[in-house]
């Protein structure tokens, strides 16, 4: 895994929003991990997060 790359829990605190409502927004289709392991783990490029959220408002 790339090492720019973090979990849902610290990509949440980065954005200034509980871990619950990052993974809520991705059941929405609102964002898109990076990447989702193979045991069903959200990675996530910050910066590309934070895109898709501008993109969205």
């Amino acid at each position: 895994m790339p090492g720019d790359l973090v979990p849902t829990a610290d990509a949440a605190k980065a954005i200034g929003v509980d871990r619950r409502t990052l993974q809520r927004w991705v059941a929405e289709g609102r964002v898109n991990p990076t990447l989702t392991t193979v045991g069903g783990h959200h990675r996530w490029d910050v910066e590309d997060l934070k895109r898709q959220l501008k993109e969205r408002s």
